[in-house]
């Protein structure tokens, strides 16, 4: 029966947050989107349900989360888990905090805590204001992106915009005592009925403490930074083995593939290093405003994929996506991306193709839908924060979806020898 029960407010955020666990000694499986009335629940230690809610209206977001909540507890979970990213993506509206304040309702108890660092990827909360390396969090580009603009670093002062119930912080000097000081406090703030509390962290060791302070929370909330002190209570509580075969996986044979979307700086990179090794193929989006020829990329595609992988992708430097954006207009011209490779990805399958890589947050979550694929088991990881993934559907598939920013320059060529 799993143990713990995750919800994440996006695709490749629910994969992060799995791997995690798994490096942690907890087998994880992550489930796309609410599994339907009778789906079966996975043998597994974990599970995360992964929504599509961190831009969503806030009464949508709210209500899938809910929904999601209420599988996991039919499932049998006994602690609960709402992750979000480590920028703690986020409008003065919400999500995160309408969100987490309804599994609060939900869960009938009246405080968890906040914690989006993650040190290794370099975002730290210090006096509750978010670092990004040695960057105040509104200080770098998340200042302007177009769908969450995070104006404040001062996270106590923007979630307090999200909530209705008091903010307060458990600061460094609180978390710097470790886990019975920080339980001590967070009780303090429990008391003087505080029901949100941002807990600052500057290294791994301060998550790990924070995880054990929160031993007896029903809910907590987060990056996947600070899931990694959670599999250790359980463990301690005699509910969770010690595993030596946590990221696990069967092995799955077939033709290889890579598509890519994203137009990250490392997704380019990543694309130029694997098209020195291997056939690659653009698709140009003011050509797929006209239609995809879905038959002219497989007769590319199938002569080479018995040699060896492929890349089929749509990744552009910022002037071309300028271009195009003006064009096309930037949701039209990145739908066109995510529609056609996905349908490249369901013909590739039925080609033969069994082992898949793909690059950018909404392109895994466009391929996964159109797979139809409802569970993926999480295996180890092939960069920080993404790991390799086999679904649970038939026909089983071998899957590593990435973030587009995530990964080495080899990222590609990496992926295919590490999954099973």
């Amino acid at each position: 029966m799993p143990l713990l029960g995750a919800i994440a407010d996006d695709f490749t955020g629910a994969t992060d947050l799995c791997s995690m666990l798994v490096r942690n000694g907890m087998r994880a499986v992550q489930m796309v989107g609410v599994p339907p009335a009778g789906y079966p629940v996975p043998d597994a230690d974990a599970l995360t349900v992964a929504l599509k809610s961190r831009t969503a209206p806030v009464a949508a977001a709210l209500e899938a989360s809910l929904a999601a909540l209420v599988w996991l507890r039919r499932a049998g979970c006994r602690q609960f888990f709402f992750k979000y990213c480590s920028t703690f993506d986020s409008t003065p509206e919400g999500n995160i905090g309408p969100v987490a304040e309804g599994l609060l309702d939900a869960l009938g108890i009246p405080q968890t805590i906040y914690c989006p660092a993650f040190p290794e990827n370099g975002r730290t909360l210090y006096k509750g204001h978010l670092f990004v390396g040695d960057r105040l969090l509104s200080d770098t580009h998340m200042r302007h992106h177009p769908l969450t603009p995070m104006t404040d670093s001062n996270l106590v002062r923007w979630l307090g915009r999200q909530t209705r119930r008091r903010v307060g912080l458990a600061d460094y000097g609180v978390v710097s005592r470790g886990p019975e000081a920080i339980r001590a406090h967070l009780a303090r703030l429990r008391d003087e009925g505080v029901a949100h509390v941002l807990v600052d962290a500057l290294e791994d060791a301060h998550l790990r403490a924070i995880g054990r302070a929160c031993r007896d929370f029903s809910l907590i909330t987060g990056g996947s930074g600070v899931a990694m002190g959670l599999p250790e209570n359980f463990r301690a509580a005699g509910l969770l083995p010690e595993r030596s075969d946590a990221d696990r996986l069967p092995p799955v044979a077939g033709y290889e593939a890579v598509l890519a979307g994203s137009c990250s700086a490392a997704t380019l990179e990543q694309v130029a290093v694997f098209q020195r090794r291997h056939p690659a193929l653009r698709l140009d989006p003011l050509e797929l405003a006209r239609g995809l020829d879905l038959e002219r990329v497989m007769a590319w595609a199938r002569p080479h994929l018995a040699q060896g992988p492929v890349l089929v992708y749509a990744s552009a430097p910022p002037e071309e996506v300028a271009r195009v954006q003006e064009s096309l207009g930037r949701e039209r011209a990145g739908a066109l991306v995510e529609q056609a490779l996905a349908a490249i990805a369901t013909a590739l399958v039925r080609e033969g193709t069994r082992r898949l890589v793909v690059a950018g947050g909404e392109t895994s979550g466009a391929v996964v839908e159109a797979l139809g694929i409802r569970a993926l088991r999480i295996g180890p990881a092939i960069d920080p924060g993404v790991p390799a993934t086999v679904t649970l559907d038939e026909p089983h598939l071998a899957l590593a979806l990435k973030s587009g920013n995530f990964g080495a320059p080899d990222f590609f060529l990496k992926a295919f020898r590490v999954m099973p």
